[in-house]
């Protein structure tokens, strides 16, 4: 790779090479990497498994700790010498060392944190330069799979000595009215030479469509060897704002010029949109009242591991907004710049977390370790690098850390890290999620920061509320259902642990703090200026297979004791991004388009004329229930209530069971028979949604259903081909496990298979996989030239199937 010299920062991923293990002297340019493999970037090592029992089933049972090695040989232009150059890296899981030439130049531990490093003093101008990262991840260091490797992308600046530095801007919007809105805009100057300068600042401020606007210009001296800070206004008339339906971004580019020269270019993308939060009236979003319908996300894509891949981040934010999603909680980190950027396009809100603990460890090699020394930095970083964002509507500092029962240390460092998130950005509040009570409000935690959030204490909120009026308060972390897509269990029952590893998907099952979500829907209704809740989670992820195999923050063992149990059941959506029935659930909360939901499958062979609980999930007014034709009547939602069983508790000892008689969802007692179940949904009396299951018959042939015809030949796209077993009339076969194998033609490649099982040592990186309950899903990645890509399925005693998808530049 040869790189002259540019002022936007251009990819740094392809030419790398990889190796698992030990590699002395592997920093020097003189060390032979011949054997090395070949590896672009972004790259997840432990993702290649194999899963195994030696391995920490809370953290996916797969080989994310040891050490592991990059490097990579460029040349860099003559023309480069005497200019500001530095290779960025979004993340780098973890303990990155870094060395240019054999000379250590960086090192962060941090996996999460975006950071650069400066190569200019150790560069060969005109020649082979090598540089080489050492990553060191270590067993015990993490609650749920973190990955490994150089996850995230990578990227070359080469900037002129006077320049805009990384994160170098903020901009707000102090006042906004319907003719006009004020912009503030702070921008860094970075001047690494040893002279005064005199530089010309203009920032110009571009529509969506890329018209001009405003433009602002002045003249300033830059100090030698420092970093200035210039402060401007400017106006935009009519301004479009940035909300949930309409996410308008605009553009301020910034040029300095340096005697009528142009030296450096740096563009910030941000939004016009006002934040409110408030006791008495919760948060309003452009002065509209807005509840938080929110999921918690980890920071992997399912089978792919945590290899960023924007297509893949924007898929599951789009099966989010399909569910009424409109806010993520990065839980607990820091998230990849691309799933922020999604959420300025896509209009999703975003509570982006710092720390999932601080000083006081929860498993025994975690951040704790590193916290006094780098944490300032690390949220000063975080928070620099997203504050720009319209998306990004409060900072959390923290996730249950257990400095919640520590009286001398934890309302110390609560408030540091407020004052931090402030002195950043005043713009946006501040939070954090407890889970201990009344611990976090004896020790003065609570009060440090400016949203208290509260990790499963939905009969907590009124007393909350009573003691505390003017806090505001919302559910950082919610419900802890836990279920297998496609799995229903007979009778309806809430039970530990299942001796099939699977969860029954009636949505009543949760470890003991977990209660169903019906439980939150009630208590937000009940204290109408709460802000809402973030569910836990949208997706199911990598690792902490609760309830199996172990016990959250208690232990900082191995979770291996229901092997092969390896991944969560949490989620509204299983690995691949495949609906559980709780996808529903919260649809008919969150959704105004009329829908209609019914449960279990209709394939009980060998229950004849015995009663089938059956389920249905609406925003309707009312649903009917059909079986062969025949119906079971109208249920009113709200009116006519299931019963649930419900057994949980809070830490502090307050226990909740017994039936909660649910007004969300709707119910009948069916005696079965094969054939066809649906429900018809109602509004007004009138019909406007209805939904069908019908018996299938034997496995005939495989279904498969691309998610998109037609994707970029940009070597990084991709498109999510599901599998499905049906019946020679097209019903899906809800019990089946066919293998299926898969053969792909053109251009592109298969880079990982997976079917939702939590509890299976399948790998992922095959071509071939068992359907799970009759599904299952192949990743391909498109290459870099345009043409077909051709998928071609069979199973043993299926009719193939093939799919076809267009790649164009």
């Amino acid at each position: 790779m040869t790189v002259t010299e540019n002022t936007e920062p251009v990819s740094f991923n392809e030419g790398w090479k990889f190796h698992k293990g030990e590699a002395k002297n592997a920093q020097y340019l003189s060390f032979d990497d011949s054997s090395w493999r070949d590896q672009n970037l972004p790259h997840d090592w432990a993702i290649e498994g194999p899963f195994d029992i030696q391995y920490n089933a809370r953290c996916g049972g797969l080989p994310f700790h040891g050490e592991g090695w990059y490097r990579k040989s460029f040349n860099i232009s003559k023309k480069a010498k005497g200019k500001h150059v530095t290779v960025h890296f979004d993340g780098a899981m973890y303990n990155a060392k870094i060395w240019l030439n054999g000379v250590l130049i960086g090192h962060r531990p941090n996996g999460y944190i975006g950071f650069s490093v400066n190569l200019s003093e150790h560069l060969n101008y005109g020649g082979e330069n090598l540089i080489a990262v050492q990553l060191t991840p270590e067993d015990l260091s993490s609650r749920w799979y973190p990955g490994a490797g150089i996850y995230r992308n990578t990227w070359l600046e080469i900037n002129n000595p006077v320049h805009v530095p990384k994160w170098g801007t903020f901009i707000t919007t102090p006042k906004i009215t319907d003719e006009l809105a004020n912009i503030n805009i702070k921008t860094e100057i970075e001047n690494t030479t040893s002279i005064n300068k005199i530089i010309t600042i203009q920032t110009i401020i571009y529509s969506k469509e890329n018209q001009e606007l405003s433009a602002i210009s002045e003249a300033i001296s830059v100090n030698k060897n420092e970093i200035s800070i210039i402060n401007q206004s400017t106006e935009i008339a009519n301004p479009k704002l940035w909300d949930l339906q309409s996410p308008y971004l605009y553009r301020a580019e910034t040029k300095l010029f340096e005697k009528g020269n142009l030296i450096d270019t740096y563009n910030t993308t941000f939004g016009v949109r006002t934040i409110n939060y408030g006791s008495d009236f919760g948060f309003k979003l452009n002065d509209k009242s807005t509840k938080f319908q929110g999921v918690c996300l980890h920071h992997d894509l399912g089978p792919l591991g945590t290899a960023v891949n924007r297509r893949a981040t924007e898929r599951q934010l789009e099966i989010m907004q399909d569910m009424g999603v409109n806010a993520i909680r990065t839980s607990h980190n820091p998230p990849s710049p691309e799933q922020v950027q999604l959420c300025d396009e896509m209009g999703l809100m975003i509570q982006i977390e710092a720390f999932d603990m601080w000083e006081k460890p929860k498993v025994e090699n975690g951040y704790s370790k590193v916290f006094n020394e780098w944490h300032k930095q690390d949220l000063r970083d975080m928070i620099r690098a997203f504050r720009n964002s319209p998306s990004v509507v409060m900072w959390s500092i923290g996730n249950e850390i257990l400095e919640q029962s520590d009286k001398i240390n934890g309302k110390r460092i609560a408030n540091e890290l407020a004052m931090i998130c402030k002195q950043e950005d005043p713009t946006r509040p501040t939070t954090a999620g407890f889970n201990y009570y009344p611990a976090p409000i004896k020790n003065g935690l609570a009060s440090a920061i400016d949203l208290v959030g509260w990790n499963y204490k939905p009969r907590k909120y009124a007393e909350i509320t009573e003691r505390h009026p003017n806090w505001i308060i919302y559910g950082s972390e919610t419900s802890s259902t836990v279920s297998s897509r496609g799995v229903y269990h007979l009778p309806i029952e809430k039970y530990e642990l299942h001796e099939s590893l699977q969860i029954t998907s009636y949505d009543i099952i949760g470890p003991p703090w977990a209660y169903p979500p019906d439980i939150e829907f009630e208590s937000l209704e009940n204290n109408p200026n709460n802000l809402g809740e973030f569910i836990w989670t949208g997706f199911d992820y990598l690792g902490e297979p609760t309830p199996f195999g172990g016990k959250d923050n208690s232990t900082n063992g191995y979770w291996n004791g229901d092997w092969p149990a390896r991944s969560s059941y949490f989620g509204a959506v299983d690995l691949c991004g495949l609906p559980k029935d709780r996808f529903y659930l919260y649809q008919s909360q969150w959704t105004k388009d009329p829908m209609v939901h019914v449960l279990p499958h209709w394939n009980w062979k060998g229950m004849e004329g015995k009663e089938i609980p059956v389920f249905s999930y609406t925003n309707c007014d009312e649903v009917e229930l059909f079986v062969n034709g025949k119906s079971y009547g109208k249920k009113i939602k709200g009116i006519d209530k299931t019963p649930i069983p419900i057994n949980f508790i809070d830490w502090e000892g307050g226990r909740y069971q017994g039936d909660f008689m649910s007004p969300y969802r709707l119910h009948w007692k069916v005696p079965y028979q094969a054939g066809e179940l649906k429900v018809v949904g109602y509004i007004d009396g009138k019909k406007v949604a209805e939904k069908q299951i019908k018996t299938a018959g034997k496995p005939a042939k495989i279904e498969l259903i691309a998610d998109r015809n037609q994707i970029k030949s940009d070597g990084e796209d991709m498109v999510f081909v599901t599998a499905r077993v049906v019946d020679k009339e097209g019903n899906l076969c809800p019990n089946s496990d066919n293998l299926i194998e898969f053969e792909i033609e053109g251009e592109g490649d298969i880079v990982a298979v997976g079917n939702g099982n939590a509890a299976t040592t399948e790998s992922f990186q095959s071509s071939k996989r068992k359907a799970f309950n009759g599904q299952c899903m192949v990743f391909i990645k498109a290459s870099k030239q345009p043409g077909y890509i051709n998928l071609k399925a069979r199973s043993e005693g299926l009719a193939k199937q093939q799919v076809q998808v267009q790649t164009k530049k």
